[in-house]
């Protein structure tokens, strides 16, 4: 078990936490939540002892094994199989098995056993030691965003590896459903308060709700308490029959405390600049077909065909490596296909947020000027609340776009498609780098957004939540198109069948 007790910890003399003190006892599994910059990650720090605190003490069981994903990816061993093998612990060497087992579960091929670890992509390099960590069965395990690079059959079987745990964890996500699904509690950083309830998420904010609402009233009540005794002061303070009296009332104003008015972390307007589309089909696509080897003998896209009518939500699914992206990429313009064709509107606007194309960013803008560029009608007031809704408040929108940290780009970018007049979204998993409050904004300015919307999402929360008329299935070699929302395709077709 761990024990925490008077936790603070500031940076540049602002605040992350105060008289932090929790408890994480035997078998809890906990979600921690709390807005981005709150401190999460930093926390985590703290329990391992890669940083110190403030002030305060972490007690741990004696021999009691953290385990806990390394941002510095470093293999020593020539196979995948021989790396992830490291993870075993020192009397289970043999028991090759277990590796094999948590690499399937996350996403590897048996003819990926063999290949050396450096030749993957960086998300699956970032897998394996999710798997290095997961195979060597710590006591407790700090997950920080596991589940960004996985895609749904790979996060349908780490839930249910995480549900069966039998030791503690906390994790980090921003994925609500897959929280509350292997959580026994909810651990929160609030206001650089740490509390922490059982259950779900949903109580934990039910709290905060609560605590703000008393917050309000009590500072409310005391305003009033104030203005009425300096109301009092200033009109009889300079009466000699009424000093006595004033004295006594200035004394009374100066105890009352004052409570300031707490500023509101979870009102997000998110709100997509639509522009006009007087008729119905925005474009089609058909029989494309294209892949990155030209040489292989089965294209990555193959004899896809998709016609896009306004208002329509559209989700494209499919294990990592399907051609998700790749699809996205051809409807925006971004690949050439190599063969098929394509009928654009006149009056389409393309509002595209891919994964790559952070490195667009002018790296001397600031966070300001990158998103003014991409609407000059925008006033300075409402480049300045994209800015705060991609949390860059006050003198962080000043930061220039080369110092910036890869998640935060993210954040611009979408930044700049808020500011775009569109009446098309193409979104590549645009949820990766918000947090749990953000992603709820974005959910509701999609559902409002008059235009259409075709998104990647490994979240089932949001293909839910989407109310989806179609859905681009992509297999290996192939790609297939299902009419319906998310819950007619898990009821008709499921993800059971191994192609996928």
């Amino acid at each position: 078990m761990i024990q925490v007790g008077g936790l603070a910890l500031s940076y540049h003399g602002e605040d992350l936490f105060k008289d932090a003190c929790f408890s994480i006892q035997p078998g809890e599994r906990c979600s921690l939540v709390g807005r981005n910059g709150a401190g999460k990650s930093s926390l985590f720090r703290l329990l391992t002892g890669k940083e110190t605190p403030d002030k305060g003490t972490i007690a741990k069981r004696k021999n009691y094994e953290i385990g806990m994903l390394d941002q510095h990816i470093v293999f020593s061993k020539q196979t995948l199989i021989d790396e992830a093998a490291l993870g075993l612990r020192p009397d289970e060497q043999d028991c090759i098995y277990k590796a094999e087992s948590i690499l399937f579960g996350l996403g590897f091929k048996e003819a990926d056993l063999e290949r050396d670890p450096r030749d993957f992509s960086g998300g699956y390099q970032l897998r394996l030691h999710l798997a290095k960590v997961l195979i060597s069965e710590p006591d407790c395990l700090l997950l920080d965003e596991p589940t960004n690079y996985l895609d749904i059959v790979s996060i349908r079987w780490f839930t249910k590896f995480l549900s069966e745990w039998r030791g503690e964890f906390i994790l980090i996500s921003h994925d609500r459903e897959f929280l509350d699904t292997v959580s026994t509690h909810t651990l929160g950083i609030h206001r650089q308060k740490v509390s922490k309830v059982k259950g779900g998420t949903i109580p934990f904010f039910e709290q905060i709700m609560q605590q703000e609402e008393i917050h309000e009233k009590t500072r409310v009540n005391l305003e009033k308490k104030r203005d009425h005794l300096q109301g009092f002061i200033d009109r009889f303070g300079a009466k000699a029959s009424k000093a006595t009296q004033a004295q006594s009332k200035q004394k009374m104003l100066s105890r009352i405390p004052v409570m300031e008015s707490l500023k509101n972390l979870y009102q997000l307007d998110f709100q997509f600049n639509e522009a006009a589309f007087p008729g119905k089909k925005m474009l089609e696509a058909k029989n494309l077909s294209f892949s990155y080897d030209k040489k292989a003998e089965t294209p990555l896209i193959q004899k896809f065909s998709l016609l896009v009518e306004k208002n329509e939500r559209i989700a494209i699914i499919g294990k990592n490596g399907r051609g998700k992206s790749t699809i996205l990429k051809l409807l925006a313009g971004e690949l050439e296909a190599d063969s098929g064709t394509f009928d654009r509107s006149d009056n389409l606007s393309i509002g595209y947020f891919g994964q790559t194309n952070i490195d667009r960013l002018h790296p001397k803008h600031t966070i300001e000027e990158e998103i003014a560029a991409a609407n000059p009608k925008l006033s300075l007031t409402q480049v300045k609340g994209i800015c705060g809704l991609m949390m860059f408040s006050g003198d962080k929108s000043c930061k220039t776009n080369s110092v910036l940290s890869g998640g935060e780009k993210s954040r611009v970018l979408l930044g700049k498609i808020l500011a775009t007049p569109s009446n098309l979204l193409l979104l590549d998993e645009p949820t990766h780098h918000l947090d749990m409050e953000s992603i709820e904004a974005l959910i509701d300015a999609i559902e409002d957004f008059d235009g259409a919307v075709i998104m990647v999402s490994h979240s089932e929360l949001i293909l839910k939540r989407m109310a989806l008329d179609k859905i681009i299935v992509c297999h290996e070699g192939r790609q297939e198109l299902f009419l319906g929302t998310y819950e007619e395709f898990l009821s008709k077709k499921g993800w059971g069948e191994e192609e996928y």
